[in-house]
């Protein structure tokens, strides 16, 4: 499929068949995917968790509005936010900067220093606003990569995060759940797989100056 009739053929997969599996190959498209998508500044203040342990997603169920597509999808996406972002962190991508790219330090320390300073002024929940964005970004990645694979996907805000952050142990790690994403393979009997697409015309959504 091109990119136009992937994103016509995908949809908010509202029943998964549990016995197809996404291939170890496929999901690492994916996870490369995600690991490439563009983040402000590009400090990637955003990790993911993949979880494929059956039980574990039972249990989520109850804490995703009782949505079952968590229990029978191949795999459950977690767009986790660093909930630690100082100085250290900034310190660390700029030392990746250097050792991938071998750039100067006479090139890189002023823009690292504003980042620093700019940072330390900001409020926590300001930066975790600004990385809760790059979550964001990273699931419109993901759904476009996975429609072009050929996986199906459920995007989802509705799950109490609190409740994945204790259960996936997520403080201990400095994370927080922000969104949620099963993947996997529409089941057959998936009614809203045959409805068609409801948008707007192009007219109406696009504005050309």
């Amino acid at each position: 499929m091109n990119v136009i009739d992937a994103l016509k053929w995908r949809y908010a997969t509202k029943e998964f068949d549990p016995s197809k599996k996404v291939s170890n190959k496929t999901l690492e498209t994916i996870l490369e995917a995600f690991n490439l998508t563009a983040t402000s500044y590009g400090l990637q203040p955003i990790k993911l968790l993949v979880i494929e342990d059956k039980t574990k997603q039972k249990e989520l169920v109850a804490f995703s509005m009782n949505q079952v597509q968590v229990a029978q999808a191949s795999h459950v996406l977690v767009f986790c936010i660093d909930t630690l972002i100082d100085k250290k962190y900034i310190e660390s991508y700029f030392n990746l900067v250097k050792k991938i790219r071998n750039t100067p330090d006479a090139i890189l320390d002023p823009f690292k220093h504003f980042l620093i300073e700019d940072f330390e002024k900001k409020e926590k929940q300001e930066i975790l606003n600004w990385a809760v964005k790059q979550a964001y970004l990273a699931m419109g990645n993901l759904l476009t990569v996975c429609a072009l694979e050929g996986v199906d996907a459920c995007p989802m805000e509705g799950f109490t995060n609190k409740d994945y952050d204790k259960i996936l142990n997520l403080s201990s790690k400095n994370l927080s759940s922000v969104l949620v994403m099963p993947i996997g393979y529409r089941a057959e009997n998936d009614y809203m797989s045959k409805l068609k697409k409801v948008r707007k015309e192009l007219k109406d959504s696009v504005i050309k100056l």
